[in-house]
């Protein structure tokens, strides 16, 4: 089965076990001991992992080490830059159209010039009195 680097990462215990041994390689034996799951199912996910290339493992005397190949996940990072930079269009368009919004509702010039008004309530939002009927 061809696996891909995004369902490496779409499970919880796995992103854990690229966060240990990120740091240096790990056997599996340690790898292992820092979760609550049985060894078979850390197994499992380290041959998730190994199937996607991110992982590899070495034999070193009777020890199998996993270590990590984290320029795999450089295509996560094309990914998501791809939708960082459209959100960021984005969300500086909206910026942009806010502070005009903000400008033009109150400029700063047209509030110190303003006398205060009385406190009277408004009727905003609000249907006009029906209008009397002519006999």
């Amino acid at each position: 089965m061809r696996r891909d680097v995004f369902q490496a990462i779409a499970d919880p215990t796995r992103r854990e076990i690229i966060q240990l041994i990120a740091r240096k390689p790990l056997p599996l034996n340690s790898i292992a001991e820092n979760f609550e799951v049985s060894r078979p199912a850390i197994s499992k996910h380290i041959k998730i992992l190994t199937e996607c290339g991110i992982v590899t493992i070495h034999t070193r005397g009777r020890e199998r080490y996993c270590e990590a190949r984290l320029q795999q996940l450089s295509e996560v990072s094309q990914w998501v830059d791809h939708f960082r930079v459209y959100w960021t269009q984005k969300l500086d368009a909206l910026g942009e159209f806010l502070e005009r919004e903000n400008s033009a509702r109150s400029p700063a010039s047209t509030r110190a010039t303003k006398p205060a008004r009385a406190a009277t309530p408004t009727r905003r939002g609000t249907k006009p009195p029906p209008k009397k009927k002519k006999n």
